[in-house]
C-alpha cells in the first residue's frame, strides 16, 4: 500500500481519511450493471491485479467491492472521482478514459508490487481511505518513439505503450521512416521494406568522430503488426499518430526506388546521422507515390492526426534540377524553398480530403500557407508555437531544449554517449508547455505537449529505458497536473521513494538519480555535448 501523496502524476484534489480497505479472496471488481463505458477499465484492472495479487477479483456488477461507473456529474474530459471507504471503492468517471486512469491510480495506491506480472507480495493488500478528484490539464500528452533510426521490435513497442499508459500519457507519436530506415510495410511498393528497411552499418556515436560499428541493422512492421499496436494502444487510451517524414529524411525510400530522387545515383540506406541533402524530387510520379503510401497508412491508422514530417529539408538538389525548374515555372515560384511548401500542401490536402489532419514539424510554417486545421509540432523552440497559434493552427509543444530525451542527463564523465544539451529530471519537471504571451483568446490552441525519444544513440530497448526514464515520469506530471501543484523537491521525494520502485517492478532500466550503473555506460562511444 502507498499513500495518496505518493501518486504520480499528482492528482488535482486529494482528501485522505483514516482507515484502510483490505482486499482478499472475497473482493469483487466490476462495472455497475449495464455500464458499457466503464466495463473495459474494470476488466483491465481485474487482469492487472489478478496477475500481481493472485486474487480472483470476480465480477459482481453493482454489488462489487470495487465498482466503476460513468456519470454525468464528472464533467472534465478524461476525469474521474475515486472514493475508498469501508463500503469499498467507487470510481465515477466522465468517460472510458477517465475510468482507465482511475484504474491506474488504484494500482499505484496498492504499491509497487501491484505493477508486477506475478504474485510476489506476501503481506495484505490494502487501499487507504479517502477521495481523489482528478483530470488532466492537457488533451495531448504524448511521447515520440523513433523506430526509424534504430528499429524497436513489436513487443517492445507494446511495452512502451504500457509505460505511457502507466503514466497517463495518451499519444504515441511513431516516427516510422527516415534516411536510416523505412519501417512501414507498403504493399504497393514492396522494396520500401525489402531494401529500405536495412542498412549495412550505423555510425557509432556522434558523426564528428567518423566511427562506424560495422554491424547491419534493420527491421520493419507489417501492416498487421501496426494494426495490433494500434488496437493494443486504444485499449489503454493511447492514440498512435504515425509519421512518414517528407520531403527530406527520405534516403531509405530513394534507396528502394531511385526514381524518387534528384540524381541518377543508386543510393544506399543512409548509415550516418544528421541533415541529408538527398530529398525527394517534385515530379508527378513522386507525388503519386506519396499519395499511395499515405492511402495505405490511413487504412492501418484510424486516428484523425497523421504526421507528414516536413523538417530539415535542404534545397540544394532542387537548385540545379530540370524537374524542379519545370515545377517552379508551373507554380510561378522564384525560390526552390517554395517547392518544400508545395509538396507539404499537396499531401496535407490529400489527408484533409479523407477526413484527416496533417501534423508536421514547425518548419512547415516557414514555407507558405498551410491548409486550415494543420497541427504544428513546435520543436526548434517556443517561438514557432506562438506563431502557429496566432496563425490559427493548433500546436503541440515539444521544444528540443526542454523535452528531447536523447539529450545528456548530467555532466558526469561516464554519461553514455553525451549529446545535445544538458537536460536533467529537474529540468524536464520545470518545463511549462504554455509559452509566454499565449492566451485562450488566440485563434489556435496549445493542445498539449510531447517528449521526444530520438534513437540515433539509443540502439536497444535498454538504452531507450535509460534515456526516457525517469525524465518521462517528470514530463507526465507536467502535462497532467496544474502548474501551481508542481513542487520540484516534493516531486523528487515521490519519485525516489515511490515511483522508482514502480519502475523497478515494471522492469524499466531507468537511469538512477545518482548516475548510470556500470553496465549503462558506453565507454569509447563518442558524444558531442553542447550548451
Amino acid at each position: 500500500m502507498t499513500s495518496f501523496d505518493a501518486l504520480l502524476p499528482r492528482p488535482v484534489e486529494l482528501r485522505p481519511a483514516d482507515g484502510l480497505l483490505s482486499l482478499d479472496a472475497g473482493t469483487t471488481l466490476d462495472a455497475d450493471d449495464a455500464d458499457d463505458a466503464a466495463e473495459p477499465a474494470a476488466a483491465w484492472l481485474r487482469g492487472a491485479l489478478r496477475a500481481a495479487t493472485g486474487l480472483p477479483l470476480r465480477p459482481a456488477g453493482a454489488e462489487s467491492t470495487i465498482r466503476f461507473a460513468t456519470v454525468a456529474t464528472v464533467t472534465e474530459p478524461e476525469g474521474y472521482r475515486l472514493r475508498v471507504d469501508a463500503d469499498g471503492v467507487l470510481v465515477e468517471a466522465a468517460d472510458p478514459a477517465g475510468a482507465f486512469y482511475a484504474a491506474q491510480t488504484i494500482r499505484q495506491l496498492l504499491g509497487a508490487p501491484a505493477f508486477r506480472t506475478g504474485a510476489v507480495h506476501s503481506g495484505p493488500w490494502r487501499l487507504p481511505f479517502g477521495e481523489i478528484v482528478d483530470h488532466p490539464r492537457f488533451g495531448w500528452r504524448g511521447g515520440l518513439l523513433d523506430v526509424a533510426r534504430h528499429f524497436m521490435p513489436k513487443a517492445d513497442v507494446l511495452r512502451f505503450v504500457d509505460l505511457l499508459a502507466a503514466h497517463k500519457l495518451n499519444v504515441l507519436h511513431l516516427h516510422l521512416t527516415d534516411d536510416q530506415g523505412w519501417r512501414f510495410e507498403v504493399r504497393r511498393y514492396p522494396k520500401l521494406t525489402e531494401v529500405g528497411a536495412w542498412r549495412t552499418e550505423s555510425r557509432a556515436g556522434h558523426r564528428t568522430e567518423g566511427v562506424f560499428d560495422g554491424r547491419p541493422h534493420g527491421g520493419y512492421y507489417t501492416q498487421d503488426d501496426l494494426r495490433e499496436i494500434v488496437a493494443y494502444a486504444a485499449e489503454r487510451h493511447v492514440t498512435v499518430v504515425p509519421e512518414i517524414d517528407l520531403p527530406g529524411h527520405m534516403q531509405a525510400a530513394i534507396a528502394a526506388y531511385p526514381a524518387l530522387g534528384n540524381t541518377s545515383a543508386q543510393l544506399p540506406v543512409w548509415t550516418d546521422w544528421g541533415i541529408n541533402e538527398n530529398v525527394l524530387n517534385v515530379a508527378d510520379g513522386t507525388l503519386e507515390f506519396l499519395r499511395h503510401v499515405f492511402d495505405e497508412l490511413l487504412e492501418v491508422f484510424p486516428g484523425t492526426v497523421i504526421g507528414l514530417g516536413g523538417d530539415e529539408v535542404p534545397t540544394t538538389q532542387w537548385r540545379d534540377n530540370a524537374v524542379a525548374a519545370r515545377r517552379m515555372a508551373e507554380l510561378g515560384a522564384t525560390d526552390p524553398a517554395e517547392l518544400h511548401g508545395w509538396i507539404i500542401r499537396q499531401i496535407a490536402e490529400h489527408l484533409a480530403a479523407q477526413g484527416r489532419t496533417a501534423y508536421g514539424w514547425d518548419e512547415i510554417l516557414d514555407v507558405g500557407p498551410l491548409p486550415a486545421g494543420a497541427v504544428v509540432a513546435s520543436w526548434r523552440g517556443e517561438e514557432a508555437g506562438v506563431a502557429a497559434v496566432r496563425a490559427g493552427h493548433d500546436v503541440v509543444m515539444c521544444p528540443e531544449k526542454h523535452v528531447y530525451l536523447d539529450y545528456r542527463q548530467s555532466e558526469l564523465a561516464d554519461e553514455p554517449i553525451p549529446v545535445g544539451r544538458l537536460l536533467t529530471v529537474e529540468d524536464v519537471y520545470r518545463y511549462e508547455p504554455i509559452p509566454d504571451g499565449v492566451t485562450g483568446a488566440e485563434p489556435g490552441r496549445v493542445l498539449g505537449a510531447q517528449a521526444n525519444v530520438w534513437t540515433e544513440f539509443l540502439d536497444s530497448p535498454r538504452r531507450v529505458d535509460y534515456a526516457a526514464f525517469p525524465r518521462l515520469s517528470a514530463f507526465a506530471e507536467v502535462v497532467w497536473s496544474r502548474p501551481e501543484d508542481r513542487k520540484p523537491e516534493e516531486f523528487l521525494r515521490r519519485l525516489a521513494a515511490d515511483h522508482l520502485p514502480r519502475l523497478d517492478a515494471l522492469g524499466v532500466e531507468y537511469r538512477p538519480l545518482a548516475g548510470p550503473r556500470p553496465w549503462q555506460t558506453r565507454p569509447g562511444v563518442p558524444g558531442f555535448p553542447r550548451d
